[in-house]
């Protein structure tokens, strides 16, 4: 079966590759972050967990790697806290014939079994691809936060300009300090998209590094059983019994022979009176 390391390692390049840009233009983003620290940080707090969930996907794999090779190996005396979470349903199944590459399941119970694991990965993956949109929420929030006190603050300096006073040089001072509120609102709006969308572009790419590791580790489960599981047919179960049932002995079959000659006597006497009668 595919090793996770494999998604580990483009994982974790990408996030090199992610915080070298970050670092090449830390100016800019630091001065955008700094725009709404408040929002900004929340937003950045949701992309860390994401990243850690998203790890945390392909980390339960090695695990479940781990017990199908100690199980091919046919070690017996696995406890309950060895007990694997993906493979849960395959462990409960098999229960405690663990006997190396020998062990028979029914076509139903096998895809029972590949059903109850695929359900559990997909499961694991709600948390990322909710973490995925919250982003994207957390992004347009600001933004329209952010053009809400653009509004406001234009509103407010349009209301206080006095255009009255023939001073136009301190019209245009208190235009000018009226108008530094409305670009507050616009560098928050920009910066939580830009941070938003940036952390949910990130996310993506693990996601599906993740999905591309779990797919992998599906793919060589069902290999595995499908070639080392030996089906057994609703048929052969039924006609298993009577293929094993011990044959009649000669003194059984003559016994039968004469029951039923008596029985084909008193039969034909039977018809004998119905034709008298």
């Amino acid at each position: 079966m595919s090793n996770p390391k494999h998604a580990l390692f483009w994982m974790t390049v990408y996030l090199l590759i992610v915080a070298t840009v970050c670092a090449l233009i830390y100016e800019p983003i630091s001065t955008a972050f700094m725009a709404n620290w408040v929002f900004n940080t929340l937003i950045s707090v949701v992309l860390v967990i994401g990243i850690g969930l998203t790890y945390r996907q392909v980390f339960i794999l090695q695990p479940e790697l781990e017990w199908i090779a100690l199980f091919r190996t046919g070690r017996t005396g696995l406890s309950v806290k060895q007990e694997p979470r993906l493979l849960k349903p395959l462990a409960r199944q098999l229960g405690d014939d663990f006997k190396r590459d020998r062990f028979t399941l029914s076509a139903m119970s096998l895809r029972t079994v590949l059903d109850g694991i695929r359900s559990r990965m997909d499961e694991s993956r709600e948390i990322s691809r909710y973490m995925i949109s919250l982003l994207i929420f957390l992004g347009l929030l600001g933004t329209f936060w952010g053009l809400l006190g653009t509004i406001e603050a234009v509103g407010s300096v349009i209301i206080n300009l006095d255009i009255s006073n023939q001073n136009f040089a301190q019209v245009f001072s208190e235009l000018q300090a009226g108008l530094l509120k409305p670009l507050d609102g616009m560098g928050t709006a920009f910066s939580s998209s830009l941070l938003g969308l940036g952390g949910s572009l990130i996310l993506g790419f693990l996601d599906i590094q993740a999905g591309h590791a779990q797919n992998r580790f599906y793919d060589g489960l069902e290999e595995w059983l499908t070639g080392l599981t030996h089906l057994i047919d609703a048929r052969d179960l039924v006609e298993k019994p009577a293929s094993s049932s011990t044959p009649k002995t000669s003194t059984e079959l003559a016994n039968e022979l004469m029951n039923l000659e008596e029985e084909n006597r008193q039969l034909k006497a039977k018809l004998g009176l119905l034709d008298d009668e």
